[in-house]
């Protein structure tokens, strides 16, 4: 298996290298690269590498920005110390994504994973999507947040948040047994590192848990009035132009 590590930190680069051979050592590394210009430079000339492990965030800007340069039709393995692009990743060529610090363990489940997608592959003529995409990202979106209140760091279970808001252009997590936690992060984040099948955004104010909504009823101007298990300052409106999507989530469980 050729593979091209993108990575502009070199020691990590390095680090990555050895524990990729480590965890499987028929692999040849055949190119290291630090930035989208140099990694789109290669691949145009003719690299062809059968597997990329590449950071996220680059000497010169995301890594995103590759693809839209250049045709990559090899699976990515993306290794990166931000868990907010894991939506985008999974949307170009990605087949794991690994946060940083990363361990041994980390790139022999990433490098399994490549494997299994190849036999896939090799065993079905027209694969399942929905299959597919249980066995490429499992874990269907964040399962925890980091949150700090009263001096104190500690982790809020996705499963206990009711619903994200924003109030006085803060980010808010709002649990079911009514405590409320203040993020960095902004909404729109947090709605892609967040199960698209557990939570949708009503608005632009609310990203609510499906466990959540006591009811939903018909409004004026064909729009749709989503009423929760918990009281919220704000009612809760979604326009005529999203109810139909509201509806077709609401209905697939």
């Amino acid at each position: 298996m050729n593979i091209i590590i993108i990575e502009d930190e070199l020691r990590t680069a390095k680090s990555l290298e050895n524990l990729i051979l480590k965890s499987k050592p028929g692999a040849k590394i055949i190119g290291q690269y630090q930035s989208v210009e140099s990694s789109v430079e290669a691949l145009s000339d003719g690299v062809q590498p059968d597997l990329i492990f590449m950071d996220v965030q680059l000497a010169d800007g995301l890594c995103f920005e590759i693809f839209k340069s250049v045709q990559v039709t090899c699976p990515v393995v993306f290794c990166t110390a931000y868990d907010e692009y894991s939506l985008e990743a999974f949307k170009s060529n990605g087949v794991d994504y690994v946060l940083k610090p990363f361990s041994k363990d980390d790139i022999a489940e990433a490098l399994k994973k490549v494997d299994q997608l190849k036999n896939f592959f090799q065993q079905k003529t027209v694969p399942n999507l929905e299959e597919l995409l249980t066995k490429l990202n499992p874990s269907s979106g964040k399962t925890s947040f980091l949150v700090f209140k009263n001096q104190k760091y500690t982790t809020v279970q996705t499963d206990t948040i009711a619903f994200f808001c924003i109030r006085n252009d803060s980010t808010y997590i709002i649990c079911f047994d009514k405590q409320e936690f203040v993020l960095t992060q902004s909404l729109d984040q947090i709605t892609n590192a967040v199960s698209s099948k557990q939570f949708f955004r009503v608005n632009r104010q609310y990203l609510v848990n499906f466990k959540a909504i006591k009811e939903v009823e018909h409004y004026f101007l064909r729009k749709l009035y989503v009423k929760l298990v918990l009281e919220t300052p704000d009612k809760l409106l979604i326009n005529k132009e999203k109810s139909h999507a509201f509806l077709t989530w609401m209905e697939d469980r």
